[in-house]
């Protein structure tokens, strides 16, 4: 029931030595009541036009939350028990119960996960689950949770204003029609700021199935040939003008390898010709991608936009999967990243160029202290995004900590990203970074190597002053 007591360890994640702990804890107290600033993230803004209760646990927790049912394949569940749609029809889809009771059997899969952690938090939170899931509670779990997700109190709206979220961005593809945002912006009865970002990866690389395609679209809504090279800029550079205006402060950019080209406009011109006639080779794609990236550097210091972006990541690895379910599946595995290199050519233009943002994550983790920490510690533009994905764990956060501050300070940073689909999994996810955040700057106090005073300024900026103006917000 909602409001029952919840066996949550209140000191979760701080440390165990009592006296560093204390301190831990009283720097987080100053932060965890702050308002939620979400500069990046995949939330569908209709969720909160619409308003509607979320249909079932199953949906709210296990199939759109690719963290979770990943784990459970691996453990040798298919895909389709968890919900997830088989594109070849070849197999029956389980109700939200079934695929509910398939995840409390497995919940002991997620014990010392981040996922775990999130869950657990999230359930005992929100819901007051008090006990662990199991193959034998799943049935009382799930009409409790449903029971509760039936009631005014668990509308999307109503848990934007208690999660206290000031600022969410979603990301949306360039030829969105940012309705939903405008909805949002025009309702006097929401409170909150939802913004759109600007994700023209399919627009960039000639090798996205259907890239052909949405060069024509963006061509007839510019008014411009398909075939003009001129023309698809300036497309490119007039969407994101539409979605400056539509309240955007952000492009972001999910590359497997930041690569920055530097090419004439005729030699770019003519790729785009070969690419559009199907002609254009592998590693001709890659490098005009590579140049459409330094494209989308220009236009960013040309339109303000800030320009994040999310590489090292090869996307569904598993041919069958992503034939079968799709992408966003499960599938993706971290790759090594080079920044120094393949970024130069981006920097040596932009790089001390004023009002410019850059925005650099990672998966790589080894990439932090080698590249980022030192870029960001020179280049005026350069900023270090939060540990993401497969690095927003709390092990994975405090070594991120160690590795960038000595480097390039807490200042450098651009804030904390939930980068989730997750809609209840925001403030978990946000708490957990300022608890760990407090931990560092805790140990920084106990060793002597930060006043207090200053710890308790830090931990305040990082959740409010960095992402703020990182994003432009």
């Amino acid at each position: 029931m909602i409001g029952r007591t919840v066996p949550l360890d209140p000191d979760r994640l701080f440390p165990a030595d009592p006296e560093t702990r204390k301190v831990a804890r009283d720097l987080y107290e100053q932060v965890a009541a702050l308002p939620i600033i979400s500069p990046h993230g995949h939330v569908d803004p209709s969720l909160l036009v619409d308003d509607q209760p979320f249909p079932d646990p199953a949906e709210l927790f296990i199939r759109r939350d690719h963290y979770v049912t990943r784990l459970i394949h691996a453990a040798g569940v298919p895909l389709e028990q968890l919900g997830l749609t088989d594109r070849s029809g070849s197999a029956a889809t389980p109700t939200p119960r079934e695929v509910w009771r398939t995840f409390c059997t497995h919940w002991y899969l997620f014990a010392g996960t981040a996922s775990g952690y999130w869950l657990h938090t999230s359930l005992a939170e929100l819901f007051g689950i008090d006990q662990e899931p199991h193959a034998g509670n799943a049935d009382e779990l799930f009409d409790e949770i449903q029971a509760i997700l039936a009631t005014d109190e668990f509308r999307p709206r109503a848990l934007f204003e208690r999660f206290r979220i000031e600022v969410l961005a979603t990301t949306d593809d360039p030829m969105a029609d940012l309705r939903a945002h405008d909805a949002l912006a025009a309702d006097p009865d929401f409170r909150g700021r939802v913004i759109p970002t600007f994700r023209p990866d399919s627009y960039l690389d000639p090798l996205t199935p259907g890239w052909v395609e949405r060069v024509a679209t963006l061509a007839e809504w510019n008014g411009s040939a398909s075939s003009s090279y001129a023309g698809y800029l300036e497309a490119l550079a007039a969407r994101r003008g539409y979605f400056i205006e539509h309240g955007a402060t952000a492009a972001d950019h999910g590359v497997r390898q930041p690569l920055t080209v530097e090419m004439t406009a005729s030699e770019a011109a003519a790729l785009f010709a070969r690419a559009l006639a199907g002609e254009i080779t592998a590693a001709e794609a890659t490098a005009f991608a590579g140049h459409m990236l330094l494209e989308m550097a220009r236009m960013s210091v040309e339109d303000g936009l800030v320009m994040t972006v999310h590489p090292g990541v090869h996307r569904n690895h598993s041919s069958d999967t992503s034939r079968r379910f799709g992408p966003d599946s499960g599938h993706d595995i971290p790759l090594a990243t080079n920044y120094v290199e393949n970024l130069r050519p981006l920097l040596e233009r932009f790089g001390t160029n004023p009002g410019f943002h850059l925005i650099l994550f990672s998966v790589d983790e080894a990439s932090f202290s080698r590249e980022i920490a030192p870029l960001a510690g020179f280049y005026p533009s350069v900023y270090i995004g939060a540990p993401w994905w497969f690095l927003d764990a709390p092990d994975a956060v405090l070594r991120f900590r160690a590795a960038v501050s000595e480097t390039a300070g807490f200042y450098r940073g651009a804030g904390f990203v939930d980068d989730t689909r997750a809609f209840l999994s925001i403030p978990v996810r946000h708490d957990m970074s300022r608890r760990l955040d407090s931990v560092f700057l805790a140990r920084l106090v106990g060793e002597g190597r930060l006043a207090l005073a200053a710890a308790e300024r830090i931990a305040i900026d990082l959740v409010d002053l960095l992402p703020r103006r990182a994003f432009k917000l």
